[in-house]
């Protein structure tokens, strides 16, 4: 019993950065669709990931081979030869995608000391939201994958590798494409999972002020946090090709917002607060 307990103590303060990072995304997520769906899709993502690591370390397929360097199992929570804070990383990482994808594909209302995405249902679940997650949540990989590579130089440890020296940064392209995959299965099995319509709100679902916000900035606090790690370990060109890969990206989408916000028609207010009558959005002043 003891040794079950040091290990569950282990997995957090080993990796607490990561349980950061998974504290904030249900601050995020449970206002946004409450508890029930919020728990669901957290297995159901962490189900998703394991498998397809697991599928990967042992025939190659979706990730390319690579294989895990088992220095921590002792101290800390592995399931099947993948470390658990590993696939668990997906789901907050898939959450925070999904949610920045919302944000860019929503109106925007702001008032007072709040801002809110006009989603519908029909914009949560639409192809352009799961196609724009995955790649958003694929594009953080190539800034974490290569510095995580690196673990040996921080306090990651080097706890994986890849049989043949990949051309990005030691990554094989193979490892891209297995993430875009895998982020296609998570954000789509989220859409699944939001899809039932509710006449009320989800317990959990509370008005947080700027709450649409808290998934974007989750999303750029992941890629900042690596980027600094990238430097922090010494590898300025790392570092300078994922900022030079989304400093445009970033600029266009900030500027693309400002304006948006408050540029909506009256449909679209009306489509919003018909999906989901609890937003503050259809209480929060006037069009």
């Amino acid at each position: 019993m003891s040794h079950v307990l040091a290990i569950a103590i282990g997995t957090v303060t080993m990796r607490p950065y990561v349980f950061a990072f998974f504290a904030a995304y249900l601050l995020a997520c449970v206002p946004h669709v409450g508890w029930k769906r919020t728990v669901t899709f957290t297995c159901a993502g962490y189900l998703i990931a394991f498998v397809s690591e697991w599928l990967s370390i042992t025939t190659g397929f979706p990730y390319g081979w690579y294989y895990y360097i088992d220095t921590t199992s002792h101290r800390e929570l592995w399931v099947a030869g993948v470390p658990f804070f590993d696939s668990l990383s997906y789901v907050f990482l898939a959450y925070c995608s999904y949610a920045a994808a919302l944000f860019i594909l929503s109106p925007l209302k702001a008032w007072r000391w709040n801002l809110a995405t006009l989603e519908t249902r029909a914009i949560r679940r639409s192809f352009p939201a799961l196609i724009l997650g995955a790649f958003l949540q694929t594009f953080l990989d190539i800034v974490i994958d290569p510095v995580a590579l690196q673990g040996r130089r921080w306090f990651l440890g080097q706890i994986y590798g890849y049989r043949e020296n990949g051309i990005h940064f030691g990554v094989p392209l193979s490892n891209y494409g297995g993430w875009l995959l895998t982020s296609l299965l998570l954000v789509a099995a989220f859409q699944v999972i939001d899809t039932r319509r509710l006449s009320d709100a989800p317990k959990g679902v509370c008005d947080l002020p700027f709450r649409a916000l808290l998934g974007p900035v989750l999303y750029l606090s992941v890629l900042l946090f690596n980027i600094g790690v990238t430097l922090w370990i010494g590898e300025r060109f790392m570092a300078l090709c994922g900022m030079l890969m989304f400093a445009l990206p970033i600029l266009i989408v900030s500027i693309l917002a400002f304006r948006r916000v408050n540029r909506y028609s009256r449909e679209e207010l009306e489509e919003h607060v018909r999906d989901y009558p609890w937003s503050a959005a259809g209480r929060g002043g006037e069009m």
